[in-house]
């Protein structure tokens, strides 16, 4: 079998990968082209697979470890955290409209014990909302 087949299903394998950003098919794809340069070097389609079945299995297992030993990014520190918003508005079911960095964003309070104030400080950020208590230095979530 022709190296250039391998290449062409480690293509397809590559663009299935970006649509889906499963890293598994990343070291499939990279098993597959391992097995075209078998196959362009003129080793004959039982290499060729060996390679792929080796090359396959070896990449698996490192994406697999590097998933479960913290390979994913790690949660980073919000730079909003500490800062003081105007709460614009309270709504009815415990969330608030409030003024911050020129724009309105939607915020909650940390609990639901916490009080609700004009002037409250984010001490989470959780998507596009804010997590506000009212003192910085609490321990409220």
């Amino acid at each position: 079998m022709p190296g250039w087949i391998w290449w062409a299903l480690a293509l397809v394998l590559i663009g299935i990968e970006m649509l889906t950003g499963v890293f598994y098919l990343l070291a499939l794809a990279i098993a597959m082209l391992v097995g075209g340069v078998v196959g362009w070097l003129g080793g004959g389609l039982v290499w060729q697979l060996f390679s792929i079945a080796v090359t396959g299995i070896a990449g698996c297992f490192w994406v697999h470890r590097w998933h479960h030993k913290g390979g994913r990014p790690k949660k980073q520190m919000a730079f909003d955290v500490g800062q003081r918003v105007q709460v614009l508005n309270w709504n009815d079911d415990g969330s608030a409209r409030v003024s911050y960095r020129g724009s309105r964003w939607d915020a909650i309070v940390a609990t639901p014990k916490t009080p609700r104030r004009d002037s409250m400080v984010i001490v989470e950020v959780r998507g596009s909302i804010l997590v506000l208590d009212e003192n910085p230095l609490s321990e409220s979530h």
